[in-house]
């Protein structure tokens, strides 16, 4: 096969769904020439773009099996999950809707002190410019929709270079958003090697990047990017979850499991390290493996499969080191611990693993979860903050002022009281602190970075 084809395979049975031709260097210049000259050009009016995403809400809407059965099949989804995931696509593409309508300047008063008398200020707010995003495959229609989108709404030419895992949400997408009216290459698509991916990043002409993925990926790009580029970052983290109390723990039991394993864990917030008292740990982590033990694992486009395939045969490969791994460092191993088949692992619950096991300070990206017991909240507490990344953190306590005091200390730009890691709402703030994340992202918050401001100053 050329080195200049991608081919895209179900990501359970490993059977071709599709070959398709990369960009070049070539192309990716044109790319970046055309979308450079359209933002010189002037945006579209807003009313222009306002009915361009009603259209295509309505249309994504339409094709809600049609986008399911995608990701299901590229991404390894599980079909119910996925149809979930459309849902929240369509309904992104609305909060942007409703936003565009709601962004706008301010007066400034200038006659606050003296030198300012006799003039009339305000801000208006205009398209940064080329906007470039790099997603990743956990989320191929809702991360494309978070991307594409706002770029949309706030008026900017974008690029957007979906996973090469999942390309084809991102291609469904581009023909829906042509169909609904947007003129040619204000959206363009870039399927490029990890070499023309850098080169379409650090452009001087690009004036926004958007990425999700990796960290090491992300802050290395980051510190490549021309002098003037704005970004905003979205990596993993190993989200903490403390339990003090609860009113029903057969409900909390299923929820870590729901909130660990969903799409095999393959989640940035997904409940990785979950703190229990002593004299409860062992108790409730033998209900979580019991649970866990029930799920079943197979081809996403089954109906009945609860957790699908991972995303590659390496990644199967790595999860299998670091559970041997911690096991071999004292974690004891509740259920699970072995591989299916290539691509799929057994969900997997870890009792006390060491605090230094990677399973314990890395994102394991995987149906796995760890149950530690701690005699202290405080040093529960300690142990959620020890980690050199930060993104959303949970605590369970029926203990209103202690789950306050919880929240206050846990180092996180979210905290889920009574409620798992995995929440989230595309109107609400989502970003990572510490090594998780630069900026942040959410329907709204996208578009206002992707905004600038300009202020008039008019003397009478």
């Amino acid at each position: 096969m050329s080195q200049n084809t991608l081919v895209v395979k179900q990501a359970y049975t490993g059977v071709t769904l599709k070959e398709i031709s990369m960009h070049d260097s070539a192309a990716i210049e044109h790319m970046l020439d055309r979308a450079y000259e359209l933002h010189q050009s002037g945006a579209l009016p807003i009313f222009k773009r306002i009915s361009i995403l009603q259209k295509l809400s309505v249309l994504v809407a339409k094709e809600h099996e049609v986008f399911s059965q995608l990701i299901a099949n590229e991404g390894g989804k599980p079909i119910r999950d996925a149809r979930v995931e459309v849902t929240r696509a369509v309904d992104g593409i609305r909060i942007a809707i409703a936003e565009i309508r709601s962004i706008n300047g301010e007066e400034v008063p200038m006659d606050l002190t003296e030198a300012g008398t006799g003039r009339k200020a305000f801000t208006i707010l205009e398209p940064i410019g080329v906007v470039v995003a790099i997603s990743a495959f956990n989320h191929p229609l809702n991360l494309a929709i978070h991307q594409i989108i706002p770029a949309i709404a706030a008026g900017c030419p974008v690029i957007f270079k979906p996973s090469s895992s999942t390309p084809l949400c991102g291609l469904h997408l581009m023909k829906l958003i042509i169909q609904a009216g947007l003129p040619e290459n204000w959206v363009q698509i870039a399927l490029a090697n990890r070499e023309n991916s850098e080169t379409l990043v650090t452009d001087p002409r690009v004036a926004f990047f958007s990425f999700i993925g990796s960290a090491k990926v992300g802050w290395y790009l980051k510190s490549k990017l021309a002098p003037g580029t704005r970004c905003a970052l979205e990596h993993g983290g190993v989200a903490p979850l403390i339990f003090d109390s609860c009113q029903d723990e057969e409900a909390f039991v299923s929820g870590v499991v729901k909130a660990s394993m969903y799409h095999s864990g393959q989640v940035c917030v997904s409940v990785q390290r979950v703190y229990i008292q002593k004299d409860k740990a062992e108790y409730l982590a033998k209900k979580i493996a019991h649970v866990a033990m029930t799920q079943v694992v197979g081809d996403a486009t089954n109906e009945d499969s609860d957790l699908g395939p991972l995303i590659s045969a390496k990644e199967t490969d790595r999860i299998e080191t670091w559970v041997n791994e911690a096991i071999d460092e004292g974690a004891e191993l509740l259920c699970g611990g072995k591989r299916i088949n290539a691509v799929s692992y057994e969900p997997t619950v870890l009792l006390n693993p060491s605090k230094e096991s990677k399973v314990s300070t890395q994102e394991i990206f995987a149906p796995v979860v760890c149950i530690y017991s701690y005699s202290n909240i405080n040093a529960a507490i300690e142990a959620a903050n020890s980690l050199d990344v930060s993104f959303q953190s949970a605590v369970f306590s029926q203990d209103m002022s202690l789950a306050m005091d919880v929240a206050k200390k846990l180092q996180a730009s979210a905290v889920m009281i009574n409620d798992y890691t995995t929440f989230r709402v595309d109107w609400m703030p989502f970003a990572g602190r510490k090594h998780s994340g630069y900026g942040v992202g959410g329907i709204g918050y996208s578009m206002r970075d992707m905004l600038e401001h300009k202020m008039l100053v008019i003397k009478d």
